[in-house]
């Protein structure tokens, strides 16, 4: 077996129009087709791709802890997506990739988790 990539992130959360709003107003993934779970949530695809899966509840596990430091995507948009940050005073901070045609965001959504925003240029 040879893992070919990455397929979705979960993210629990009990901040459900706050993480919304973040994941599709900000970040510009779109809210798609979800399966009938028996349990509240939403798939966020990023072209025809649901990478984000959110489960929503008022009773996430104390155990339930991140451990990852951070979940990266290749993106488009640097300008653009600087400014739907700001305008939503989001607090972000941008990096270049040393030696390399990378620039980043690294920004956290309303529950804690880090994401680092690739974009060539």
């Amino acid at each position: 077996m040879a893992i070919q990539r990455l397929d979705h992130v979960n993210i629990c959360t009990s901040r459900p129009e706050e993480t919304m709003s973040f994941y599709t107003a900000i970040l510009d993934f779109t809210e798609g087709f979800r399966p009938p779970f028996n349990f509240p949530g939403a798939w966020l695809y990023a072209g025809e791709s649901p990478v984000i899966h959110l489960v929503f509840s008022d009773n996430i596990p104390k155990e339930t802890q991140i451990v990852v430091d951070h979940i990266a995507f290749e993106a488009v948009g640097f300008e653009e997506t600087k400014r739907r940050l700001q305008k939503a005073n989001w607090k972000f901070r941008c990096s270049e990739v040393p030696d390399t045609k990378i620039r980043q965001i690294f920004v956290h959504d309303p529950n804690g988790v880090k994401l680092e925003l690739n974009f060539k240029f």
